[in-house]
C-alpha cells in the first residue's frame, strides 16, 4: 500500500504534449500517484482517445503544432463536456491560459512543472468532475422521483413505514419482500432518505436485468485487461454507492458465484473488482425480491448463510388489495402527476369510476393502478374520468364490495367485533392474514374470535 486515497486510484488522466520526453516524465509522475494515465502526441490523438475511453481530466500543453491546447479545449467541451481540462503553460502564455479558464478550463500549471503542483491540480479537477456527475445523478434521480413517492394512510402501509423508520438510522441490511408493483424500490429509497447516508448516492441495480456473465463486473468493477474486452478500468456499482445505499432488486436471481461474492462483502466489509485488489465497502445494502427466499433456500437455489445476512430486518410491501382505502389517494396523486405531464387541466373522477377502481383486485398492484390512471388521462375526452376511460377488465369486474357496515345502537361489542371480522374476511376473500392486516390484529385473534362464535356453546 502506498497510502493513496481510493479516489486517487480511480482517476484517469489524459496527457497531451508533442514532446515525447515530457509525456514520459509526466506519465511516471501520475502512475506513481496511483492514477490511470493515457497519452497523446497531438489534439487529434487526444480526441480519438476521448471517443473510446472514459477520462476524468485532460492535461494539455498550450503550444502545440497544428492544433493548440486552446483549440483542443473547445473540441473537448463539445465532445465530452463533463471532462475537466488543465493547461500547461510556458512563460508568455499565462494570459492565454487565463482566457482559457474563462472558456471552461479548470486551471493551468506553469512550466517548469512541479510534481506536487500538477498532482494536486489534477486531483482537484477530478474531484470537481466527480461532484458535477454526482449532482447530475441526483437531479436525474429527483426527476425520476417526481410522482414516485409513497402515498397512503392505511394501517397496513403505516405499519410498514413505522418499521422502515426504525430501521433507517441503523447500518443493518434490510430485505424488502412483496409482490411485483407494490413499491419495493420506493421503500428502499424511503429508508435511504431517512438514514444518515441520505446525502450520499442511492444506487439501484435490477439483478434480473443484467446478464449473469457481466453481473459480477457490473457490481464490483474490473481492472483494465481483466478479461477480453476490458480495455480500461471501470468502477462498479459498489464504488458508485460509496458512503450511500446500494439497492439490489430481484436478489433471488443472483447466480451461486455472485452470491458467494456478495456474502464476502457482508462478512468482510470489502469487495474485489475483477482482476483487482480488495476495496473497502462503505455501503448500506438493501435488497428486494418477489420470490419466497426461504423456499429458495430450502430448494438449494439460494445460500442459507447469505439469506440470514440479508434478512436482518424484513419488510413486506403490502399489496394494494390489502390497502384499498389508499386507492382514492393514489388515484388523486397520479391524476396530478399525469395531468401535469400531459399538459392537461386537472381532471376529476366520477363517483362510479372511483367505486369500480376501489372494488378491483389490482393484481399488478400500485404499478398497475398508475398505468391505468396514465392511460385514462391520455384518453379522457372531458374534464371527468368516467367508466369508459377505464380498461374493460376493470369496468366488467363484478367484485365491487360495499365497505360500509352499520350497527344498531346497543349492539353488543362482541357481536360488533364478530360481524366486522366476518365482513373483512369476505372483503379479503377468506384470507385471514389479509383480514388481520386490514384490522390491525393478529391472525390468532381472528381464529379465537370466530372460534368463540362457532365452537363454544353459548351460556343461557
Amino acid at each position: 500500500m502506498n497510502g493513496e486515497s481510493p479516489a486517487a486510484n480511480s482517476i484517469t488522466v489524459l496527457v497531451v504534449d508533442d514532446e515525447p520526453s515530457n509525456l514520459t516524465s509526466i506519465e511516471k509522475i501520475f502512475q506513481r500517484d496511483g492514477m490511470t494515465v493515457l497519452t497523446a502526441h497531438n489534439a487529434r490523438e487526444a480526441l480519438d482517445i476521448l471517443r473510446v475511453h472514459p477520462v476524468d481530466v485532460v492535461l494539455t500543453d498550450v503550444m502545440m503544432p497544428a492544433t493548440s491546447g486552446l483549440e483542443l479545449l473547445r473540441a473537448v467541451k463539445q465532445l465530452a463536456p463533463d471532462v475537466e481540462l488543465v493547461l500547461m503553460t510556458a512563460y508568455g502564455t499565462v494570459e492565454a491560459a487565463v482566457q482559457a479558464m474563462r472558456d471552461g478550463a479548470y486551471d493551468f500549471v506553469e512550466k517548469p512543472l512541479k510534481r506536487m503542483t500538477i498532482v494536486k491540480t489534477v486531483r482537484k479537477a477530478a474531484e470537481r468532475r466527480s461532484l458535477t456527475l454526482e449532482n447530475r445523478q441526483l437531479r436525474q434521480e429527483l426527476s425520476v422521483l417526481v410522482g414516485r413517492e409513497i402515498v397512503g394512510s392505511s394501517a397496513a402501509l403505516r405499519r410498514v413505514l413505522d418499521i422502515a423508520l426504525q430501521a433507517a438510522p441503523s447500518s443493518a441490511t434490510v430485505l424488502v419482500l412483496g409482490e411485483s408493483g407494490t413499491g419495493k424500490e420506493l421503500l428502499a429509497r424511503f429508508i435511504h432518505q431517512h438514514s444518515s447516508r441520505r446525502d450520499k448516492p442511492f444506487v439501484a441495480v435490477n439483478c434480473s436485468a443484467i446478464p449473469e456473465s457481466i453481473l459480477e463486473a457490473e457490481l464490483f468493477g474490473h481492472e483494465k485487461g481483466a478479461f477480453t474486452g476490458a480495455v480500461s478500468k471501470r468502477e462498479g456499482r459498489f464504488a458508485r454507492a460509496d458512503g450511500g445505499t446500494l439497492f439490489l432488486d430481484e436478489i433471488g436471481e443472483l447466480s451461486p458465484a455472485v452470491q458467494v461474492k456478495l456474502l464476502r462483502v457482508l462478512q468482510e466489509g470489502e469487495y474485489e473488482p475483477v482482476g483487482g485488489e480488495p476495496h473497502k465497502a462503505d455501503v448500506r445494502i438493501v435488497t428486494a425480491t418477489n420470490r419466497d427466499l426461504a423456499g429458495e433456500v430450502a430448494a438449494g437455489r439460494f445460500r442459507s448463510d447469505l439469506y440470514y445476512r440479508l434478512n436482518v430486518i424484513a419488510l413486506t410491501a403490502p399489496p394494494l388489495r390489502t390497502r384499498r382505502e389508499d386507492i382514492p389517494l393514489l388515484v388523486d396523486h397520479f391524476l396530478t402527476v399525469y395531468c401535469k405531464k400531459n399538459a392537461k387541466p386537472r381532471l376529476s373522477v366520477a363517483r362510479e369510476t372511483l367505486q369500480k377502481m376501489a372494488g378491483y383486485s389490482w393484481p399488478g398492484n400500485v404499478r398497475e393502478l398508475e398505468n391505468v390512471v396514465e392511460r385514462a388521462v391520455v384518453l379522457c375526452r372531458s374534464d371527468t374520468l368516467r367508466l369508459e376511460d377505464l380498461p374493460e377488465t376493470i369496468v366488467e369486474n363484478e367484485n365491487v364490495t360495499d365497505s360500509t357496515i352499520t350497527f344498531g345502537v346497543g349492539t353488543p361489542l362482541d357481536e360488533v367485533e364478530r360481524r366486522l371480522i366476518r365482513e373483512t374476511l369476505r372483503h379479503a376473500k377468506g384470507d385471514k392474514s389479509v383480514a388481520a392486516q386490514l384490522l390491525g390484529i393478529s391472525t390468532r385473534t381472528i381464529y379465537r374470535k370466530l372460534g368463540e362464535e362457532e365452537g363454544k356453546p353459548r351460556e343461557e
